[in-house]
């Protein structure tokens, strides 16, 4: 295909995109782009973001430094434990630094299958396949809530008899909090009991240690938006039980295996993440 179809397939993509697209209503995955300093979002996202951020100014922050964690974590999975699978759930809009692109620049055979089920982030994921394409990288358009329903399409894009890095990036906070913090945790052990051993697990979400973090969350919650809970670092550090930690364990995430970059924190980042490792 010559380089002027290119363009018209991408021309032909992005215009399918835009016209599923409500620019009045707010948009959780659009705000955080925006946050991150993205061009995906709108006037009513970036005010939206912009209320939030007046209540607790370090969302910024926290945006900016988790793409460098999530950064980080696939560099030392790929380039340090050998891992060339990668079971990405709850991917959110395409960004710099995304996981195929981290993972295949240290090896490009990596595999890497995204998961979501918000048809926004779906669409995104539909035109890069189409313009870009992408080897070795696919979507599934599954629930985190229905860990079953993803392995089963999983199953079909990796080798799940090789170890698969489970990432659960910042989408834990969409599972509601029960008693024990047994749902979430239902979850992970499920998706955690499928994966072959030597895999590995790595999270992070946002923790409940800032009074003004926890009330933007409260009126974030209040808009109508998909809600996040907060957890405690405790609680985080609890969904590796029966892995192996990976040093220095579960930190707050701007102090997970730290290198220099541009856009290191002004301030604590109320957020706390890990990777650990399935040894049997």
């Amino acid at each position: 295909m010559s380089s002027g179809d290119d363009a018209f397939s991408w021309r032909e993509a992005e215009k399918d995109l835009l016209a599923g697209i409500d620019a009045s209503v707010p948009h959780s995955a659009r705000i955080w782009n925006y946050w991150m300093g993205g061009k995906d979002n709108y006037p009513i996202d970036q005010e939206a973001g912009e209320q939030f951020a007046a209540i607790y100014p370090a969302i910024k922050d926290m945006a900016r430094v988790s793409r460098y964690f999530i950064s980080r974590v696939v560099r030392h999975l790929a380039a340090d434990e050998g891992i060339r699978q990668f079971l990405d759930i709850g991917t959110g809009l395409p960004s710099h630094d995304n996981t195929h692109e981290v993972a295949q620049r240290v090896a490009p055979e990596s595999r890497i299958v995204y998961v979501d089920n918000d048809p926004l982030v779906l669409a995104h994921a539909r035109v890069l396949l189409t313009s870009n394409r992408v080897e070795g990288t696919d979507y599934i358009d599954a629930d985190l809530n229905e860990p079953e329903a993803v392995l089963d399409v999983a199953r079909t894009k990796l080798d799940f008899d090789r170890p698969i890095a489970l990432m659960l990036m910042g989408v834990l906070g969409h599972v509601p909090i029960t008693e024990d913090d047994e749902r979430a945790r239902s979850i992970i052990d499920r998706l955690t009991a499928a994966l072959p051993p030597e895999s590995f697990l790595a999270v992070y979400d946002g923790t409940d240690t800032d009074l003004a973090y926890v009330e933007a969350i409260r009126l974030y919650n209040e808009g109508g938006s998909v809600p996040y809970h907060l957890r405690s670092p405790e609680q985080i550090t609890r969904f590796l039980d029966g892995l192996e930690p990976v040093d220095p364990g579960v930190v707050q995430i701007h102090r997970w295996r730290p290198e220099h970059n541009p856009l290191a924190p002004s301030a604590v980042v109320d957020a706390w993440g890990g990777v650990a490792k399935k040894t049997a």
